[in-house]
């Protein structure tokens, strides 16, 4: 099929060693900027220490605790701090959950209502405060594209929402903040860009030689990080997972082609019910999600094979390579050897597809409760 499509990216990239210093070209000293971190762990590597230098002279507050998986319950506090104080600049600074909670909280602090509304789709952002983004940790892309995942420990969902009005202004990217990142965090943001990729690229053949090509070199690079992964101290491989990472999700690659985004929404929910990192979710789903619509996805399959894997006319050995290729950096591909998972994941995961909407997805809508169901099963070896 031939491509139509629209796309902007409004982000300006920052990429590279020292970059932090560039974030005063976006902002002003009358702003009044609220900072938004996680656990800590910037305090720990000295990029809090070079992100207040850098921001002295001007009026900043901060609001730090925001999860791995960032919650409606701790986002709230940050929208109202930031409705109190006035704020009208957000600046996220760490992975993609702080980033993803920075733009929820972005669009919160100029709506009257419940900001969940944002999440279960019976609101689109209308509005929203100027955010940037000092990106410490290589996964999501949502550095520069507009979609944010929020969960609600209350009843156990993880949802989405996406708006062109939280796309961040501006993102640095410095490679050099990645050097105190655990084994599971890199390995997470390695397997977590390569199902990114593969969710634009794994559908329907088409007609554009640089959407399958630029996806490809993202997949071939990923599969190099993997080869590699005895160097992801070395400063060049770091540099290189920021990136890839970074142009998995930019939008450019899914523009115009059809797109799957089921291994995802499974993966959403058991995160959700058992606390699963999102990019082991993916892991343990995505394999037998393509065993169980292999029909469907044969033709791509094929040419990933041979275009990245080099294996040529055999798909359930490519499938076989991208499990392996996970489990070589630490990423099972099996449920149940995840801690938390119980007996109970078919009556638990399927009745929570279905109430939110979840009962025909992938790329051809034909995924329904009884197929996701089956992955599932299949999910746990």
């Amino acid at each position: 099929m031939s491509l139509v499509y629209d796309y902007s990216n409004p982000t300006a990239i920052h990429f590279g060693k020292g970059q932090i210093a560039s974030i005063v070209k976006h902002l002003n000293k009358d702003n009044k900027i609220l900072v938004v971190y996680g656990g800590g762990s910037i305090k720990k590597n000295g990029v809090y220490d070079e992100v207040s230098s850098v921001l002295d002279g001007f009026n900043w507050i901060e609001f730090s605790g925001i999860e791995a998986n960032p919650s409606y319950e701790t986002l709230n506090k940050a929208v109202a701090l930031s409705k109190a104080e006035k704020i009208d600049y957000i600046l996220a600074v760490g992975g993609g959950s702080v980033i993803d909670g920075a733009k929820y909280i972005a669009a919160a602090s100029l709506y009257d209502g419940d900001a969940w509304d944002f999440l279960d789709g019976s609101v689109t952002v209308e509005k929203a405060l100027p955010l940037g983004a000092i990106l410490t940790l290589p996964a999501t892309g949502s550095e520069s594209n507009g979609n944010s995942v929020v969960s609600k420990k209350e009843t156990n969902e993880k949802r989405f929402f996406a708006s062109p009005l939280v796309y961040p202004v501006f993102a640095v990217l410095d490679p050099s903040v990645m050097s105190t990142l655990s084994d599971r965090q890199l390995a997470n943001g390695l397997v977590d860009a390569f199902v990114h990729t593969c969710e634009q690229y794994l559908t329907c053949p088409n007609t554009s030689l640089l959407h399958d090509g630029y996806a490809e070199t993202i997949l071939r690079g990923l599969l190099s990080l993997a080869q590699t992964w005895d160097n992801r101290k070395d400063a060049i491989w770091e540099e290189n997972l920021m990136l890839l990472a970074n142009q998995a999700l930019n939008g450019f690659i899914g523009s115009g082609v059809t797109q799957d985004w089921a291994t995802h929404m499974i993966g959403h929910e058991l995160t959700g019910f058992y606390g699963v990192d999102h990019a082991q979710s993916l892991a343990v789903v995505q394999p037998q999600l393509l065993r169980v619509m292999m029909e469907d996805k044969k033709e791509k399959l094929a040419l990933m094979g041979e275009n990245v894997f080099g294996i040529k006319d055999d798909n359930e050995a490519v499938i076989i390579a991208i499990e392996k290729m996970y489990e070589s950096v630490g990423v099972t591909t099996n449920l149940n050897d995840y801690e938390n998972v119980d007996d109970k994941v078919i009556e638990t995961i399927i009745p929570s597809l279905k109430a939110h909407g979840m009962t025909a997805i992938g790329e051809n809508q034909n995924i329904t409760l009884e197929v996701s169901e089956k992955i599932l099963k299949m999910a746990m070896k």
